[in-house]
């Protein structure tokens, strides 16, 4: 699956204009028609004037392909933590709508209980013995004060979970270090519950929590793994349109291509003032083949790496 015609198709594309001659000229391509311009994300050419414009180094960092592919995933544990924010959520208004009418819910329940018991007693099951009833019976025990500060718990618990989801929907690094941390820490409590009280649900929701600890620790290199931020950002660039086409037209010299587009190979450093010979200029016009004027002297070209 193509990750960046897919978010295109979706999202749009995005087109820019780098001020340097060289890479203009690369991205962009004239027809009867009007002016085609690369997007960023996928490498196609659309139609329409290009969105911005300004230095290569000012353009954006857009994710394509296996960026887009991490996103689609921090976006799944997006889903899962917003339905925990949900449920915690729920609980949280529940503990404390029962504090609130905590003394007729105590009146209602003492008065349908033989009612319940007589019930279910004829259909040979004895309620006294439900954990279910004996949940309810230590609630109501509980003081106003341990009621409020088990909903305030929960509403707190929730709204971790929110965040959480919001910063990895976005695919925000603060959003990556906050889902990290925080997830991390639940852990050993985890590990602690599943050994009081083995059940496949919590285990299942402990490997959850792992795996996105582990995923993103890995992949997005937090806390200076695989190089860090400074390498993540590298990898970024690297995979940029605007990269790709600094390293084609940093070749001396390129046979023809089959679409007829040929490179032609002439005089200024990218990124800088150089004297140097190196710009290359692609003919992207109708298709037939260019004059490609170039000397033994022609060297190539560099594209500057580091971010805006």
């Amino acid at each position: 699956m193509d990750w960046s015609l897919y978010r295109c198709g979706r999202a749009g594309h995005i087109t820019y204009a780098p001020d340097e001659p060289a890479l203009r000229d690369h991205v962009r391509a004239q027809v009867p028609t009007g002016e085609l311009w690369q997007c960023l994300r996928c490498a196609s050419y659309v139609t329409g004037a290009p969105q911005n414009s300004g230095p290569a180094l000012a353009a954006p960092v857009v994710r394509r392909g296996k960026e887009l592919r991490s996103e689609f995933i921090l976006r799944v544990f997006a889903v899962e933590r917003v339905i925990r924010f949900l449920l915690f959520g729920a609980a949280a208004y529940a503990i404390w709508q029962f504090r609130q009418s905590r003394q007729s819910i105590e009146q209602a329940f003492e008065h349908e209980l033989p009612i319940v018991r007589t019930s279910f007693r004829e259909l040979g099951y004895n309620v006294d013995r439900s954990s279910v009833l004996g949940l309810f019976r230590h609630a109501l025990r509980l003081s106003p004060t341990t009621l409020t500060l088990l909903a305030a718990g929960l509403a707190a618990y929730a709204l971790i979970e929110l965040i959480e989801a919001t910063g990895l929907w976005l695919a925000k690094r603060w959003g990556e270090y906050f889902a990290m941390v925080v997830t991390s820490l639940f852990l050993p409590y985890e590990i602690y519950d599943i050994s009081a009280k083995f059940t496949w649900i919590r285990v299942g929701l402990f490997l959850v929590n792992l795996a996105l600890v582990v995923y993103l620790v890995v992949t997005k290199r937090l806390f200076g793994v695989r190089g860090g931020k400074e390498a993540y950002d590298a990898l970024l660039r690297s995979e940029s349109v605007l990269d790709e086409a600094a390293k084609m037209i940093a070749v001396p010299a390129l046979p023809p291509s089959s679409s007829g587009i040929t490179p032609a190979v002439s005089g200024t450093e990218l990124g800088g003032a150089s004297a140097a010979p190196a710009t290359v200029r692609f003919d992207r016009g109708m298709p037939g083949p260019a004059d490609v004027p170039h000397s033994a002297a022609d060297s190539p070209s560099t594209f500057p790496t580091s971010s805006s």
